[in-house]
């Protein structure tokens, strides 16, 4: 008779064996958005309150653009080089125009999130919006990115990604 205790075990490193890479990716992944998180959040805060009143405290929307947009050049480069670097390389003005594109896609599924929470269940505490926003937006909004780079930022087949890019313009 067959030993089965070992089978479930067995299945689960063949699996795994099939998945590392994927799992590499994701963990490289979200070491850069931790990153980016902490460059957007640190920047933001020193740009308004640097010294109590830091120099764009009057405007706070001006600062928030400029630490997003250095949080995102800093995944920009932290993903392209690190986390998706086995992958086909296109033009940089290429990468990056599709980079900031899908990034704002996954920001406003965090806003959709939010806005979707607040006005139309009215759900308005700090903790709603909170978990609308940060929890459930950012992590679909994340889950989104990671498929889209994959895709097309940063694709195996970058002449695949080339004709689909230019048939979907056309």
């Amino acid at each position: 008779m067959p030993d089965t205790s070992r089978r479930p075990a067995d299945l689960v490193r063949g699996l795994y064996r099939q998945a590392d890479h994927l799992i590499h990716e994701v963990a490289k992944f979200g070491a850069v958005g931790l990153v980016a998180l902490v460059v957007d959040v640190g920047l933001f805060n020193l740009l308004r309150f640097a010294g109590g009143e830091g120099p764009m405290y009057d405007k706070p929307l001006t600062a928030k653009v400029i630490s997003v947009t250095v949080a995102a050049t800093v995944a920009y480069f932290g993903n392209r080089y690190w986390t998706f670097r086995h992958r086909g390389r296109t033009s940089f003005h290429r990468e990056y125009l599709l980079f900031i594109v899908l990034n704002a896609v996954g920001l406003g599924i965090s806003v959709g999130c939010l806005w979707f929470s607040h006005y139309v269940l009215n759900l308005r505490g700090p903790i709603a919006d909170n978990i609308s926003a940060n929890v459930i937006g950012l992590g679909l909004g994340t889950l989104f990115r990671f498929w889209s780079y994959r895709r097309w930022v940063f694709p195996e087949d970058t002449d695949a990604a080339d004709e689909e890019a230019i048939s979907t313009v056309a």
